[in-house]
Formats: C-alpha cells, sequence, structure tokens
C-alpha cells in the first residue's frame, strides 16, 4: 500500500504537529504535555487514583508514576494517602499547581482555538465524527493480549 494511501501517516503527522504545538507553548509554563494532561485531569477529578489518572491521560501506570513524581518533586501536586485504604494514594493539586493548570490551559486553549479555526463548522464536526468512527473501529481490531 504506497505512503499516500495510509490514513494512519496522516493521523500520525497531525498528532505529532499537535503535540509539538502543544510541548512549545506549555516550555513557557515548565510543564510537558503529559504533565499539562494529569494536571487538567487532577483539577476536575482531586483524589483520583494514580491508576485511573493514566488510564484518563491514556499512558500506561508506570509512566503516569513518573510524572506524578515529577511533578510532586516540583511542587504541582501532592500525594496522600486514602483514608480507607492505605494503599491508594490520593493525588490533589496544590495551589502552585492549580497556578501552572490554569497557566497551561490558557496556552493550550490557544493552540485547540487555532486548529478549530481552520475549519468551518461543518467541517470540525465531520472531521470529529470521522476519527470518533476511526477510534471505534480500531479499538474493535486491537488483538486481544
Amino acid at each position: 500500500m504506497p505512503i499516500e494511501e495510509r490514513l494512519g501517516s496522516f493521523i500520525k503527522r497531525a498528532e505529532q504537529a499537535l503535540q509539538g504545538a502543544k510541548n512549545a507553548t506549555l516550555k513557557h509554563e515548565g510543564v510537558t504535555v503529559p504533565q499539562y494532561a494529569a494536571l487538567y485531569v487532577l483539577s476536575e477529578n482531586p483524589g483520583i487514583s494514580a491508576a485511573e489518572l493514566a488510564r484518563r491521560c491514556g499512558v500506561t501506570p508506570p509512566t503516569m508514576n513518573t510524572i506524578l513524581n515529577n511533578m510532586r518533586d516540583h511542587g504541582l501536586i501532592e500525594r496522600t494517602p486514602h483514608a480507607w485504604h492505605r494503599n491508594v494514594l490520593e493525588t490533589s493539586l496544590t495551589d502552585e499547581g492549580r497556578k501552572v493548570m490554569y497557566a497551561a490551559d490558557a496556552r493550550a486553549v490557544k493552540v485547540e482555538r487555532a486548529l478549530a479555526d481552520e475549519f468551518t463548522d461543518a467541517e470540525r464536526k465531520s472531521l470529529m465524527d470521522m476519527l470518533t468512527r476511526a477510534t471505534a473501529l480500531l479499538d474493535s481490531v486491537r488483538p486481544e493480549g
């Protein structure tokens, strides 16, 4: 199959360009895209477990633990033992973490708006519908274990 017919390469290039643009703008706030994603999810879900946070951010639990350790070392989050499940650490933003998350979110939103503004409302809806269909198909054909 020729490369110009491989949808995956177009999707990957778009995803890499989006991540690159976000990384460049988030650098000003001292966070990476994965750290920003974790801060954003934590802002909406204080106390969430690291395993659930990893699922919502689309990374593995070991990767999320590395992200969380880096953010803890920079004073952006705190991790405390769960009241009933002592082996579970609850994660929440510090005041500094909230400040960084809001500043980073403002920058990320500018990238997302610039991307959205490149399309008409109908094109944007169509693109989202097509990507949703592509995701559903690819999830359904993923081989088990």
